[in-house]
């Protein structure tokens, strides 16, 4: 059975004083649900501090173990400062920083090789799902975005549409079925079923408390990436404890 997952990116947000956030959350994973927090680079090493039974993870990672590359972070560094998971493929990345599939999997090939599992993101813009373009679009993402030797252990995918980030609009319940009954055969196509049945897939554009619960019983979702909804514990409690019903 796998494991569900609650992860929430903080973005760029959170300084010192946001770690209360995290700590309040000390004692929401369970044995079926695992909580991740994905802070600033800067408050890493702070936050695995606090964080108790909270998993840490970084928001994005160089694809290079080291080197002349002023200002950017490697998985290895990330994994010192206490992450045990990375993003990679987040459609802000991909939009502004020019990432393309190529570079997300020779960042997620980074993550892995780290010790580390990788949190692949893919999503389609309002324009591809307005034009029939989805499951093309996610398609090319997922085969191109992950690297060979995935297993349930380093990798998770989230599905992200582009277009219900921040947005406060939500796929219909059928269309978030849709996708990740697609992304799970493209899986099982690729990796075999077991492999594929142990990889998690989350959801994530516009999760709140209100709307978690209709979400997560969505077959083939196993938790959720959580943009602002997660900066709060008092947000994302109640996100997680939709999860722990589901």
């Amino acid at each position: 059975m796998r494991r569900k997952l609650a992860a929430g990116n903080w973005k760029m947000n959170g300084t010192q004083t946001a770690l209360a956030e995290l700590s309040a959350l000390d004692g929401t994973s369970s044995p079926t649900v695992e909580v991740l927090i994905c802070p600033p680079a800067t408050l890493l090493h702070a936050a695995k501090g606090v964080a108790g039974d909270v998993a840490i993870g970084a928001q994005d990672c160089h694809a290079a173990a080291s080197g002349a590359h002023t200002g950017d972070l490697s998985a290895p560094m990330l994994a010192d400062a206490g992450a045990t998971y990375v993003i990679t493929g987040h459609s802000e990345r991909r939009a502004d920083h020019g990432e393309s599939d190529a570079i997300v999997a020779a960042k997620s090939q980074a993550v892995w090789d780290a010790g580390l599992t990788a949190i692949v993101c893919i999503g389609e813009s309002l324009e591809q799902r307005d034009s029939g373009k989805t499951l093309t679009v996610i398609g090319t993402q997922l085969a191109n975005s992950v690297p060979d030797g995935a297993t349930g252990a380093n990798l998770v995918v989230a599905y992200e549409p582009i277009w219900a980030i921040g947005t406060g609009k939500v796929p219909t319940i059928h269309q978030i079925g849709e996708v990740h009954q697609f992304l799970r055969a493209e899986l099982v196509s690729r990796f075999g079923n077991d492999i594929a049945g142990a990889i998690r897939l989350l959801y994530g554009g516009s999760v709140k408390p209100a709307n978690a619960a209709e979400i997560f019983a969505v077959k083939d979702v196993d938790g959720a990436l959580v943009g602002g909804a997660s900066l709060k514990a008092s947000d994302f409690g109640p996100i997680i404890a939709a999860l722990t019903k589901a």
